[in-house]
């Protein structure tokens, strides 16, 4: 009795070219679902913190984490990821600038944050930070309010304090304020 051998068919292997082109494709998902869980978080934090502070205009606006800004919402331009092109999968940086004052003076807090599977963590300036588990609740962005009105207010507070009692001359960066003239 003679062993027939059977051909099985198998498809060809991916070119070289296929498997990084597959590759750039998976890593393209991936950093569109991190900026889109950040932006996210970052359009939820700008909707509500405004309300939070009980004030009757628009007081807070995404704004780019470096340069120049004005009182208005800069879209995707507010993200550190804006104008690279292919987008990257890396932490992302936004800004939120606030109304701190009647007289129309804004700081700017500057948000880095990271997806990590099923979490996000966002750190203030060189600060505080949080961690959230994915999907974001109503109770989050509730402590991220908190947090952020309260990091604000001591800013104020500790620099007052300071000079009050002969201790103001710091080293540290500090905030970016600047007056916005209404447009």
């Amino acid at each position: 009795m003679s062993k027939a051998k059977s051909k099985v068919n198998k498809p060809p292997a991916p070119s070289r070219f296929q498997a990084l082109s597959a590759a750039a494709n998976e890593y393209g998902g991936r950093s569109f679902d991190n900026y889109a869980q950040i932006r996210s978080l970052a359009e939820r934090i700008r909707e509500d913190l405004c309300a939070y502070m009980q004030h009757n205009q628009k007081c807070v606006f995404l704004v780019p984490p470096q340069g120049p800004f004005a009182s208005q919402n800069y879209g995707s331009g507010a993200f550190s990821v804006s104008g690279k092109g292919f987008l990257p999968l890396e932490p992302i940086s936004f800004g939120l600038g606030v109304r701190v004052s009647e007289s129309g003076d804004f700081m700017r807090l500057i948000l880095h944050c990271r997806v990590e599977g099923k979490q996000i963590y966002m750190q203030v300036d060189e600060n505080k930070s949080y961690d959230f588990v994915l999907p974001l609740t109503d109770d989050d962005i509730d402590i991220c309010k908190e947090g952020l009105y309260q990091h604000l207010l001591r800013w104020f507070e500790d620099r007052v304090e300071r000079y009050d009692h002969g201790n103001y001359g710091t080293t540290d960066i500090g905030f970016d304020i600047q007056r916005i003239e209404n447009s």
